[in-house]
């Protein structure tokens, strides 16, 4: 198949030699000059009489740059992790360039990219993805249709927020252990050890939260609220701030004030539903047998 790709950075360099050694005529075009790779003049003409485009781009700016520049029906998949409402309001102004756009943004960093071992979140019209589900399978391993178009676009920017909360939080526990005494690879052992360390990170919320099933408890909230109060009264005697901290156990106290204190602990979840409001609870049937 004749492919256009567009921003051969950390990510499209490595995605774009996959889609090279798969067979595929690449037409490719990057501010920069990048060896191996057949360079067009330009975004317009790296398009030109593909039947397929792939953009991997720093952000929504340099996404609609290009979309103003390509004219040629085509099936477009943008990698980049952009904007939602950009997303959106591109998605609309390309359908009557007979352009089918699709949020297709990865997750995976440069290594799983070049091993093809990632995840590409898709967003758009089902029937296109459905079509071009075997290429996007030559650039990562795990391509996955969440929804309309900017689903894909939502899904990279949650699981990217998780990422970045957890980690604030885990280096605040870390710095806790170690200034309260304990070796730091001991502490990462011990950790380790745990029931929430031995589960990936979103194994245990089918458990309780998304099935929204709080009785009977694994672990009820006043334990848990006692817990999270004798640890951050460690920390208060180490001086190490636990921002993050705080915000668990105000959580925890709520719910306390609730009446929840012999409800399992993740109850508390639900008075973020609240101030949200919405739901995010999804029938048991629906997640038995969930793929890993």
């Amino acid at each position: 198949m004749k492919i256009g790709f567009i921003g051969l950075g950390a990510m499209g360099r490595p995605m774009a030699a996959n889609l090279q050694r798969a067979g595929h005529a690449l037409q490719v075009y990057d501010l920069r000059g990048v060896e191996g790779f057949p360079m067009r003049p330009s975004a317009a003409e790296a398009a030109r009489g593909c039947e397929l485009l792939f953009t991997s781009l720093p952000g929504p700016a340099e996404v609609e740059a290009v979309a103003a520049d390509i004219k040629s029906s085509i099936a477009w998949f943008d990698l980049s992790t952009n904007s939602p409402q950009v997303v959106r309001r591109l998605h609309a102004q390309l359908l009557k360039r007979k352009i089918d756009f699709l949020d297709a943004p990865v997750s995976g960093g440069p290594k799983g990219a070049q091993s093809g071992k990632l995840a590409i979140w898709v967003g758009g019209d089902a029937a296109v993805f459905k079509k071009y589900e075997p290429v996007l399978r030559q650039i990562g391993d795990q391509p996955y249709y969440v929804g309309p178009i900017g689903a894909g676009t939502v899904a990279k920017l949650a699981h990217n927020a998780a990422s970045f909360t957890i980690q604030a939080a885990l280096a605040e526990v870390f710095t806790l252990g170690v200034k309260a005494g304990v070796e730091p690879l001991a502490l990462f052992r011990a950790l380790r050890q745990g029931a929430t360390g031995r589960k990936r990170t979103f194994d245990r919320l089918p458990e309780h939260f998304l099935p929204g099933v709080y009785d009977p408890p694994a672990f009820t909230v006043r334990l848990a609220h006692k817990d999270m109060t004798l640890a951050l009264e460690v920390a208060n005697e180490c001086g190490v701030p636990m921002r993050v901290g705080r915000i668990a156990l105000e959580e925890l106290g709520e719910a306390m004030k609730r009446g929840w204190g012999e409800r399992d602990c993740r109850v508390a979840m639900t008075l973020q539903e609240e101030r949200a409001a919405v739901s995010v609870h999804v029938p048991r049937e629906r997640l038995e047998n969930l793929p890993d």
